[in-house]
């Protein structure tokens, strides 16, 4: 106190207040800084699927890993020509309304229709150079994977180069062993495995994390099949959803079954 009534009379009021509002500025601007650099380099994960339909199993685990590694933002993306399973059943559009539905209160998540769009296979490997291009080369970016496509990650087109644009976020079974199917693919899973998330916040690419979530034993293949044989799917999905499959007759037993 005694020392800013020296400040004050040394300098005047009327200095004293322009001091005063300087120092408010910079600690505006400060505050500002910090902000901006935070929104860049805040995590970003991208998590795609044919959701056909989307369900519980796919949103809660994400949810949960969100939470966990402090992830504020998740884009879904839902593929029209998945290279590695048999075309959905439901269309395009219909899948992409479903998920709308799905996320529409959830504000975790965003839906992206670029691969939609595509008449070609939807590789990641593509997708994601697209999505650093996009973003630049210093913003932390991710791709959330379960851990049954972990142990096949090796078969996937150019898998080299998914990590050289984004971190693997991989939603991990409790109990399950993680061991890939050769020592090569081992090495170079421990190669890149981090347990510490300030790693994923704050280096671009190259990482891959483990998160332990729940297991959901619902499958789009399971509801497919509930549906058919007109049994309830009340619990694996959300309401909103049930209802869109229902209104458009989706996934209805056929009629010379």
């Amino acid at each position: 106190m005694r020392a800013e009534l020296t400040l004050k009379q040394d300098y005047g009021q009327s200095v004293w207040a322009e001091l005063e509002s300087l120092s408010l500025l910079l600690c505006t601007r400060r505050w500002q800084m910090y902000l901006l650099m935070d929104s860049m380099h805040s995590l970003q994960a991208l998590y795609g699927g044919t959701f056909d339909p989307v369900h519980y199993g796919h949103l809660k685990p994400v949810e949960i890993l969100a939470n966990l590694i402090g992830l504020q933002r998740v884009i879904i993306m839902p593929n029209n020509v998945p290279p590695h399973r048999p075309q959905p059943e439901a269309t395009s559009e219909q899948r992409k309304e479903m998920l709308a539905l799905a996320i529409a209160d959830k504000p975790l998540f965003s839906l992206d229709e670029r691969e939609l769009r595509r008449d070609t296979p939807s590789w990641t490997s593509q997708t994601l150079q697209e999505w650093r291009a996009e973003q630049g080369p210093d913003k932390p970016l991710a791709f959330i994977i379960g851990q049954d496509s972990l142990l096949n990650f090796p078969t996937w087109h150019q898998y080299e180069t998914i990590l050289e644009n984004s971190h693997l976020l991989v939603c991990r079974r409790p109990g399950y062993p993680l061991t890939m199917r050769e020592e090569q693919y081992q090495q170079w899973l421990e190669a890149h495995l981090t347990d510490n998330v300030e790693d994923l916040h704050n280096q671009p690419a190259g990482k891959i994390y483990l998160a332990e979530t729940p297991w959901f034993d619902i499958s789009a293949t399971i509801i497919r099949d509930r549906l058919q044989h007109g049994l309830a799917c009340d619990d694996l999905l959300p309401s909103s959803v049930l209802d869109y499959i229902h209104a458009h007759g989706l996934y209805q037993k056929s009629a010379d079954a």
